[in-house]
């Protein structure tokens, strides 16, 4: 059965968390569909063949400048030939702006600005902090079921051409109303590599700030592994040349970091900095699905706002786990305007040793300490 594509104005009309809990099972109940002016890309691109090329960001816009050069961001990703790109969470900044649903409606444009399939995981400031004072003091819970209901309403992801994607439907999460599929969840994969986002939350994931939910974050704690576990099984069944994850949070990996990320011991993966830890059990199990893969294992997160590509992934005796890369994109420097809204390219291909080739986007117009050539 066909139907066209939800109008955002629907969704400005859903004002009862119940009846959008509702409309989240109804959604999951039915067909996925996109619009008829969309181009729909196959589900699993399994038997592609020869390299391509996605694009990252995240962590943008903060400001009315950024704003400006995230329009011009989503130009110059527009002029390259993607396959898709990733936006991994965070739509604003953290203090001092509304949670309201012009924040998403506003988000959900740039999304689908983007000629290639564009795919978002969400930010701590899209929910977690909502319940801030200066953010409006939302409901956290109610700010994420409504984030479900625009982003991910259908298996499809968001652009002008739509990837189908697989989605972790079990009723594992909280909403405001119980038990919610975490639909955020998603998967796919293109030319022999397994793509999958993961829901895993800056500021603690959520056991710390303004209004700490233990129980909202043990459930989607407990999803998000099994999600991450069942993507290897997947990658494995599939023969996966490589597997990338992306998520929002920066976790912390070790004792080198302490402006930008939680620290831990490496080898026990332990917090050391007498912070909540929301990240400890999740690691653990990556550590062990990394050694177990052994092929190339991309990390994508945001959350520090520090563009870097390194290995700090250690194992129990402290030895790096060679076949693990941490990917950081470029985010928010609102003191510099549109200094660091810029873009990460990521080349693709299976037949090369380490898969995964990078090469950072420095849009010519967000240029601001040297100007372009």
């Amino acid at each position: 059965m066909m139907m066209a594509k939800l109008d955002y104005s629907v969704f400005q009309r859903i004002t009862s968390a119940n009846l959008l809990r509702k409309v989240c099972l109804v959604a999951l109940s039915l067909p996925f569909l996109v619009s008829t002016t969309s181009s729909v890309v196959a589900r699993d691109h399994e038997n592609a063949t020869g390299s391509y090329a996605i694009g990252l960001w995240g962590d943008l816009p903060y400001s009315e400048a950024q704003e400006v050069g995230v329009t011009r961001l989503i130009q110059d990703m527009n002029s390259q030939k993607l396959s898709f790109t990733v936006h991994d969470g965070d739509l604003k900044a953290g203090s001092n702006s509304l949670c309201d649903n012009a924040l998403y409606a506003k988000a959900l444009d740039y999304f689908n600005a983007l000629e290639a399939p564009a795919i978002f995981t969400p930010g701590d400031n899209d929910w977690t902090d909502c319940d801030r004072p200066s953010n409006g003091g939302f409901n956290s819970r109610e700010r994420l079921d409504y984030e479900r209901l625009v982003f991910f309403s259908t298996n499809f992801s968001l652009g002008q051409r739509r990837l189908a994607q697989e989605v972790q439907t079990a009723p594992l999460c909280l909403g405001v109303n119980g038990p919610v599929p975490c639909i955020e969840n998603r998967r796919w994969t293109i030319g022999k590599v397994t793509y999958a986002t993961l829901n895993i939350q800056g500021s603690c994931n959520n056991l710390c700030d303004t209004a700490p939910d233990p129980e909202e974050y043990a459930a989607r704690n407990t999803a998000t592994i099994a999600w991450m576990k069942e993507t290897f099984a997947v990658a494995k069944k599939r023969n996966s040349a490589a597997v990338m994850l992306i998520s929002q949070a920066n976790p912390g990996w070790d004792q080198s970091d302490p402006t930008r990320a939680p620290l831990r011991d490496p080898k026990t993966l332990v917090q050391t900095d007498a912070q909540p830890d929301g990240f400890k059990d999740f690691l653990l199990a990556l550590r062990d699905e990394v050694i177990a893969f052994r092929k190339p294992i991309a990390y994508v997160h945001g959350d520090s706002h520090y563009y870097r590509i390194d290995k700090p992934f250690l194992d129990v005796q402290g030895r790096r786990l060679e076949n693990f890369t941490r990917v950081e994109t470029f985010g928010n420097n609102q003191a510099n305007e549109t200094n660091d809204v810029q873009w990460l390219k990521v080349t693709v291909n299976p037949r090369t040793r380490e898969v995964f080739s990078y090469q950072p986007q420095i849009v010519p117009s967000n240029r601001v300490a040297v100007p372009a050539p």
